[in-house]
């Protein structure tokens, strides 16, 4: 099983000092609801003035010169932003396209400019003087070419190397966020449907925190609600003395839920019995409120196998946790005009709904709006977060969307507009398929068991890998924790890669032979292409750290140049994939990367070549920004193959 063998989890190799997987008490009681969240503004880069030693990305860098030379161009003119790209073309490596909307503005006002081109002329000469830039040119109408400077990027490149990659995290304006993901409901077995979040939610959230973004790692766990009445009324009848039972009680939570479940539907009484059990135990009789929490202990345990295997952490914060919050914050609504009665439930209207948000069940009872809004509330006003992002499946879209307009209704989000915080955002994802294109299930119409899964793919890594070094001879090379080591970075790696490479927006089809695969855009291609590279660094037999302070890396040839500037690339993917929740984009990058070395080791000559310091650090460059990749994708990287 996963959860004795996944030896990474135990030896820490993913776990960052002082992290928890799950967290345990909540002992947090509701403050006075009053005070809404913090006024709409941008952050007018707040995180950037805590940036240390970090310049930026290479965009944010070019931008600064261009906002500078757009002052000095048109000083009538505030507040424009450089609209600085990476050049498609080959008249540059980058490229400012302000002159034409510039042109638009000024025509008529100034007799300076007769055209965009002469705005993009004016641009380019007022730049102020920057080793980035080695030169310009102006295409068109008013498009400002750049080129950078051979020199300065290899010594941004050897800067990296000796200051580490941490000098080369984006600057995002974003102090803080909440990243809500996985949450899988409590007494039903994680799936395969939870993979996407738990993937997707963990890399939003590691590359959040590598852009220096304090993160709140949220598992809003369904533990709370009408199945907790039918599970303790269940475990009542069948266990009398279930306290001294423990665990053993309960046994297989899975069986133990489908046995309750069938006595609620087929059995009037017992329901009675049970909606009567939801009322005592939110009602806080403690004999029903012990029987909860043995029930969510042992569901925590089966979690945290998962997450143990996939190196994820989070802080529990589920339902139950925002439950005394949700009449106070309904007051509020309330108060603000919000709610209104409708056929005997509580419901906030929705322009371009059909129909609304309920509430308040008719009932009385509360759902999924109230505690999303309680939450939200918290996380603005306690947490003071800037940006709550969640991670659910597309289908939950219109939910969202309605949820996040009744916040906007409230005055606690502002208007749609990117630029202004706090903002809330769902980070929609589609289904895993299986071959024959639908839902992902086992030949019994099951859900497929996240722990078999990730059992399964550890499983035919390690035998493809035991047939590699059979065939090559090196088996006898490696030891038995090499091997459990190796098949466990490769058989999750694959699975998380092929999830991520993709875009989150569309499904995908599970296919254990082709993420497997050492060949294509797959997390085993890059983890063994990886292992090369350490293999070209070891064989040389130069000690790496001492040509960092003695060595110059030098861009002579094109596909040395290729590979730095893909390099110095970095910085801005990670700030693309963070502002617009896409890890695939990162995925994209680092196949590239692999691509850009292979192609410069086939006309570069490393070891035994005249430029083999040079080279070898640009070798060491590449493995430190994959590692850094594969880091935030969650894959452990592999040092030999």
């Amino acid at each position: 099983m996963c959860a004795t063998t996944c030896s990474f989890a135990k030896t820490g190799y993913y776990r960052a000092p002082s992290r928890r997987f799950l967290a345990t008490k909540k002992t947090e009681l509701p403050l006075a609801m009053s005070g809404d969240a913090s006024s709409s503004a941008p952050l007018q880069g707040q995180a950037a003035k805590d940036g240390g030693d970090r310049a930026g990305s290479v965009k944010q860098q070019l931008s600064r010169l261009f906002k500078a030379s757009l002052s000095a161009t048109v000083p009538d003119e505030p507040n424009i932003e450089p609209l600085v790209e990476v050049c498609t073309a080959k008249f540059g490596d980058y490229q400012c396209n302000n002159a034409m909307g510039l042109w638009s503005r000024i025509k008529g006002k100034s007799t300076e400019f007769k055209n965009p081109n002469s705005v993009g002329q004016a641009i380019a000469r007022n730049l102020p003087p920057s080793d980035i830039i080695e030169s310009t040119s102006v295409a068109g109408p008013g498009f400002v070419n750049i080129v950078l400077s051979d020199k300065w990027v290899a010594q941004s490149i050897q800067q990296m190397l000796l200051s580490g990659i941490g000098t080369w995290a984006p600057i995002l304006s974003v102090p803080k966020a909440v990243v809500d993901f996985s949450s899988p409901n409590i007494a039903k077995e994680m799936h395969v449907g939870h993979l996407r979040s738990t993937i997707i939610g963990d890399t939003l959230a590691r590359m959040l925190e590598f852009s220096n973004v304090e993160v709140l790692r949220r598992n809003h766990v369904g533990d709370w609600g009408t199945q907790f009445g039918m599970l303790i009324e269940h475990l009542f009848d069948k266990f009398p003395n279930w306290e001294e039972a423990g665990e053993q009680a309960i046994g297989d939570l899975q069986e133990f839920y489908k046995a309750s479940k069938r006595r609620f539907d087929d059995d009037s009484t017992f329901m009675e019995k049970a909606q009567k059990a939801v009322v005592r135990l939110q009602g806080g009789e403690a004999r029903y409120r012990d029987a909860w929490k043995k029930i969510c202990e042992i569901s925590r345990k089966e979690f945290d196998l998962v997450y143990q295997c996939l190196g994820v952490h989070l802080e529990e914060k589920g339902e139950s946790f925002y439950n005394p919050y949700i009449p106070g914050v309904l007051e509020e609504l309330s108060n603000k005009g919000l709610i209104e009665e409708s056929d005997g439930a509580r419901v906030i209207f929705i322009e371009g709904h059909q129909i609304p948000l309920i509430v308040v069940k008719r009932d009385g009872g509360y759902n999924y709006a109230s505690t999303d809004l309680a939450a939200l509330w918290y996380r603005l006003n306690i947490e003071k977060a800037n940006w709550i992002i969640y991670v659910t499946d597309v289908g939950q879209s219109q939910h969202f969307d309605m949820f996040f307009s009744a916040a906007r209704r409230a005055g606690w989000l502002p208007d749609s507009n990117g630029n202004l915080y706090p903002k809330a955002s769902h980070v929609g994802f589609g289904l895993v398929l299986g071959s024959d294109g639908k839902r992902f299930r086992t030949r019994s119409s099951e859900v497929v068991r996240l722990v078999e899964l990730l059992d399964e793919a550890k499983s035919r890594s390690k035998t493809e890998l035991q047939k590699r070094l059979k065939e090559n001879g090196k088996i006898a090379e490696w030891t038995d924790e090499e091997l459990e080591k190796t098949a466990e970075a490769i058989g999750y790696g694959a699975v998380k890669y092929a999830d991520l490479k993709n875009n989150r927006l569309t499904n995908y089809t599970f296919s254990f032979d082709q993420m497997l695969n050492d060949k294509g855009n797959t997390a085993v291609y890059l983890l063994y292409a990886h292992a090369r590279i350490c293999s070209i660094i070891r064989k040389s037999g130069r000690d790496v750290e001492e040509l960092k302070k003695t060595g110059n890396i030098v861009l002579g040839e094109p596909d040395e140049r290729i590979l730095g500037l893909h390099l110095i690339k970095f910085a801005e993917v990670v700030e693309e994939a963070c502002t617009n929740l896409l890890p695939n984009i990162l995925c994209e990058y680092l196949y590239n990367l692999s691509e850009k070395f292979t192609g410069f080791y086939s006309r570069c000559p490393v070891v035994g070549s005249a430029e083999e310091t040079s080279r070898l650090l640009l070798c060491e460059a590449t493995a430190v920004v994959m590692r850094k990749c594969f880091y935030l994708l969650g894959i452990t990287p592999v040092y030999k193959i």
